[in-house]
């Protein structure tokens, strides 16, 4: 049986360009195409990529951020006015932006005082506590260790409730809730009158350590 021609004076067609060239600088691709060496493409690395195994996702011996501990929230100075309606007392709070909502438990507490210095030394530490927050108006139950369920809005004397507006997303953020109140066990004696000194705060009913 005869064998093939060398073809060295043949042309070939491109299946690539359908351009003729010499028959000897034809090659053949991956995907069984005859081109000219000049029209030659490698396959695609993506066309059969090799298996991997999924990435791993647990870490040895991991440090994951503790979850958030309810802190204390600095009021401003007076933050308590007396309003009476209806022969009970309530206490509206004024508390920036304070992101609480009706039914929250909140404690109310005075600046923090030192009651005891330390032994000296550098680490030394001082014996501290917070101080009461003064009487007002006769209003003298802020102090309740128990702390007060808190009512979202600002009461007025005639009983109605104001409250910020939260129909659209842009009035949450351009006119937050900045009041609150609670039904006190006390008996103003006037009412409208504000109280509470400096350095005053909200928090909640037992504060924890954080990260501790």
């Amino acid at each position: 049986m005869a064998g093939f021609a060398s073809g060295k004076h043949a042309l070939a067609i491109s299946d690539r360009s359908g351009m003729a060239f010499p028959y000897t600088e034809m090659v053949r691709e991956w995907n069984g195409y005859l081109v000219h060496y000049s029209e030659y493409e490698a396959k695609q690395p993506q066309l059969n990529p090799r298996p991997v195994g999924s990435d791993p996702q647990a870490l040895w011996n991991p440090r994951p951020q503790p979850e958030g501990v309810p802190s204390l929230i600095l009021l401003e100075n007076n933050p308590f006015t007396t309003i009476i309606y209806g022969g009970i007392t309530y206490v509206n709070i004024y508390s920036e932006d304070h992101q609480r909502k009706t039914g929250d438990i909140v404690r109310f507490r005075g600046f923090p005082d030192v009651t005891q210095a330390g032994a000296g030394g550098a680490d030394a530490r001082n014996l501290q506590q917070f101080s009461d927050i003064p009487t007002f108006d006769n209003v003298s139950d802020l102090n309740n260790s128990n702390g007060f369920t808190i009512t979202i809005g600002r009461i007025e004397a005639n009983g109605n409730i104001v409250t910020a507006p939260s129909s659209n997303p842009t009035e949450i953020l351009t006119t937050p809730e900045n009041y609150f109140f609670i039904t006190s066990t006390s008996n103003a004696t006037s009412g409208n009158v504000s109280g509470g000194g400096i350095g005053t705060s909200a928090g909640p009913v037992t504060l924890k350590v954080v990260n501790g």
